[in-house]
């Protein structure tokens, strides 16, 4: 027992140095940072290329890579990414720390290669020590890591509460505006937090490396329970965030001793149960009213913020003064030139085309639920995961017509949906974003990997009907139903719901005192958000004529959200050029570019959604205003004009 103790110590350790450092970022900025899994990934990889790859020795390269690399990376993202970030909406800032998320490991691939072998050292010189203790093992890596988070809170815990720079931090965590008036740089200090952030997730992807694996999936792992600690600490308590995790990680390490390793089961219920430990809390402060989103900062920061006007106000605010011609023209003549490619190209990439309509009918769940509702779910991709799986198995066992069987496999998804937003009505928009994320992971680890659905990574056979067998046809049939459900869409918008809906999103205390229903709004979009999602997930496995659980991984849906919001979260015709990019953006530069530059479409799309923290509407918004200040200039070039010529002819 004492050795799943001792191991379990050291996986809490790690997870308590990943959750030290996202309390300290986000009590001093308000950025939660999701992409520290990937900073954390990066960080490693150097690590790796420096002592791997080039045998450098364990200490210079750890220094290296850890001390030197670590906070170089930390300071130049906060120069592009961070400082623009702290006065932010909770969306913006969420979805531009997952875009980043999104670009920075293939970045890190693309510049020193993909590894085909995820095993990784620790900074533990090998051959590896093992120490007996009272009969149980113990290895080098494990009592490093034990000194790691010893000397991490100490020398933590001495620099916040007995320097100045603590003082400093402190001040800025209170009030950045006065902490400014008292002569302090809040952006020297928001840089050396940073600095430190990523010397910290360095620091935590290197030690976790060796058991986890040198791996995106292994290190968004990582992040993923330690977010776990830092909800429990409500995202400011230290203490209690290192307490978790050592509990944590005890617990998962421990309960391996009761388990059978030959059951499947066992396979998905450890890895789940950093999950089971947020999903506890989060529930837990969802009924006692504490899970709100914090208040940062001072009165008067909150006065000076210029980033009041919610997401897509400037897009609803122009959108009345477009001509109806004008404003239906680029979504029809975008609807057209995707109904003709499929008859113009060749089968393999009609096909491709057919993914990307179908995932673009997923992707309206997120124009619906985020765009629409205000409400940040992680776990559109996990709503289309279970309607493909149903809607195979209604198909497949049932002998179910396929069309039928993915329209009643969405309506059988839809009360999951409702119950979710039930449950997350009462939570701020960062802990919905937490708490869909674990819902996501959970239905990942405990259902999509089972045996029955998963099929060794074959899926569930979804045949498509005699009909649309062919790719072309197909991708016609997947156009029509998105063009219906952009319909849809658009006059739920300009309903009364759709307004109610509206204002709800833009004030909810604003829309009690108009008698609105914060609640049956809520979950009217979450209704059709997750049948909207579920029906794109039935038609994703008509298009592959399989349900893939591993293409419904949340960490994926994460790239989908990237993909969209780099248009524009509330563009409907967003969603299907998005859906086409994703689909078709790789597989050009697979077949035309070398195998090297195959990552670029998935960086492309990350730094897309880091854009959102310059410009939150997207880019066609970007554009369209654009265009309209052309449009504008133009008007008053020809008014100009006509002033001359009748001046003239006077």
């Amino acid at each position: 027992m004492l050795s799943y103790v001792l191991a379990g110590l050291a996986l809490g350790a790690v997870y308590a140095i990943a959750a030290a450092s996202l309390v300290v970022t986000y009590v001093s900025s308000g950025v939660f940072n999701f992409a520290f899994g990937a900073m954390a990934f990066a960080v490693a990889r150097v690590y790796y290329f420096l002592h791997v790859q080039h045998g450098l020795s364990v200490l210079p390269a750890a220094i290296l890579a850890i001390v030197v690399f670590g906070p170089v990376l930390g300071v130049v993202l906060h120069a592009l990414l961070f400082r623009y970030l702290r006065l932010r909406s909770p969306l913006v800032k969420i979805v531009a720390t997952i875009g980043l998320s999104v670009a920075l490991p293939p970045l890190a691939n693309l510049v020193f290669g993909q590894l085909s072998d995820t095993t990784a050292p620790g900074l533990a010189s090998e051959p590896l020590r093992v120490f007996h203790l009272f009969g149980a093992v113990v290895n080098m890596n494990q009592v490093i890591t034990y000194v790691a988070l010893v000397l991490v809170l100490l020398v933590g815990t001495a620099l916040l509460r007995f320097t100045d720079i603590g003082l400093q931090v402190r001040a800025l965590v209170d009030s950045e505006a006065l902490t400014a008036m008292s002569g302090i740089s809040p952006a020297r200090i928001s840089l050396g937090v940073w600095a430190l952030s990523a010397l910290l997730a360095g620091l935590a992807g290197v030690l976790i490396a060796p058991t986890a694996g040198l791996s995106v999936d292994g290190m968004t792992l990582l992040m993923a329970a330690a977010f776990t600690a830092v909800v429990a600490a409500r995202l400011r308590s230290l203490p209690v965030a290192v307490g978790v995790s050592l509990v944590m990680g005890i617990t998962t390490s421990v309960i391996q001793k009761y388990l059978n390793p030959q059951d499947p089961f066992s396979t998905q219920i450890v890895p789940s149960i950093p999950f089971l430990f947020m999903l506890v809390f989060l529930l837990y402060y969802a009924l006692r009213g504490k899970a709100g989103d914090p208040v940062l900062g001072g009165a008067l920061d909150r006065a000076i913020r210029v980033d009041n006007a919610p997401e897509g106000a400037a897009i609803r605010l122009v959108t009345g003064r477009i001509r109806p011609s004008a404003q239906f023209a680029g979504p029809l003549i975008t609807l057209v030139v995707v109904a003709v490619l499929p008859w113009v190209l060749d089968d393999f990439w009609a096909g491709l085309i057919g993914a990307g309509i179908a995932l673009g009918i997923a992707l309206l769940s997120y124009t619906l639920v985020i765009g629409e509702g205000g409400m940040t779910w992680l776990c559109q991709i996990t709503f289309a995961g279970f309607g493909a799986i149903i809607a195979a198995e209604l198909a497949t066992d049932a002998g179910w017509p396929p069309l039928l069987a993915v329209l009643v496999a969405a309506v059988c998804v839809v009360p999951i949906g409702v119950v979710l937003g039930l449950l997350t009505i009462r939570l701020g928009n960062l802990y919905v974003a937490l708490v869909t994320l674990t819902f996501g992971l959970l239905a990942q680890n405990l259902i999509f990997l089972r045996d029955r659905f998963y099929n060794s990574g074959q899926g569930v056979s979804s045949p498509r009907p005699d009909w649309a067998s062919q790719n072309t046809v197909f991708a016609l049939l997947a156009l029509a139903v998105f063009a219906v459900l952009a319909v849809i869409v658009l006059n739920l918008r300009r309903s009364t719901a759709g307004l109610a809906v509206t204002a709800v999103r833009s004030s909810e205390s604003g829309s009690r005192t108009m008698g609105l229903s914060i609640v049956q709004m809520k979950v009217l979009v979450s209704a059709v958000a997750t049948f909207v999602a579920a029906l794109g997930g039935g038609f994703l496995a008509l298009n592959y004529q399989s349900a893939l659980p591993d293409s419904f991984n949340p960490f994926q849906g994460l790239v989908w959200l990237a993909v969209l919001v780099t248009l524009g979260s509330r563009s409907i015709i967003g969603a299907l050029v998005a859906g086409v990019a994703f689909a078709v953006l790789p597989a050009v530069f697979q077949t035309y570019l070398p195998t090297s530059w195959a990552q670029i479409p998935v960086i492309a799309f990350g730094l897309g959604a880091i854009m959102l923290a310059r410009n939150p509407d997207g880019l066609i918004a970007l554009h369209a205003r654009q265009l309209r200040a052309v449009g504008r200039w133009r008007r008053r070039g020809e008014r100009t004009a006509e002033v001359v010529v009748q001046g003239e002819s006077a």
